[in-house]
C-alpha cells in the first residue's frame, strides 16, 4: 500500500473546460469534510466539484466517489479506480471543472479526470 507524500495541485485545460486537481492525506472523515467544505466555498463557482476518497480508519476500508452531476461513471469513479490500481490508501482526491462550453463525452469526461488527478500523483507516492 502507498500513501501521498504532500498535498498537491494541478491543472489541465481540455476544449476550453478547465480541471483543478487536488489530493490531500487524510486521517479521518472529519479531514474529508473539513478539505471539502474548505474547496467548495473557495471554487462555488466551478461547474463541478467530484472527488473520491480510500481512508482506512480503525482497521476499516472505506471508500467512496461523489461525480457532482457529470455524466454516470465519468467523474469520480475513475478517480477512485486510480486510487485502487495504485494501492493508494488515507487519500483523498478532488477534481474542481470550470465547463468551457463544449462538451467533452463520457470517454472525454474520464481521460481528463484521470489526467489531472494522476498529474498530483506522480511522484508523491511512499510506501505506507
Amino acid at each position: 500500500m502507498f500513501r501521498v507524500k504532500k498535498n498537491l495541485k494541478s491543472q489541465i485545460k481540455l476544449k476550453k473546460s478547465k480541471f483543478l486537481g487536488f489530493n490531500f492525506y487524510i486521517e479521518s472523515k472529519e479531514d474529508i469534510d473539513k478539505q471539502l467544505d474548505i474547496l467548495k466555498a473557495e471554487f462555488k463557482d466551478a461547474s463541478h466539484l467530484v472527488y473520491a476518497y480510500r481512508l482506512k480508519e480503525q482497521g476499516v476500508l472505506k471508500e467512496k466517489f461523489f461525480n457532482d452531476k457529470e455524466p454516470a461513471n465519468s467523474a469520480g469513479q475513475p478517480l477512485l479506480y486510480l486510487l485502487q490500481k495504485k494501492e493508494i490508501l488515507n487519500c483523498l482526491l478532488v477534481v474542481v471543472r470550470y465547463f468551457g462550453g463544449v462538451k467533452l463525452g463520457v470517454g472525454g469526461l474520464i481521460r481528463a479526470y484521470t489526467q489531472v488527478a494522476q498529474e498530483v500523483l506522480v511522484n508523491n507516492l511512499e510506501k505506507d
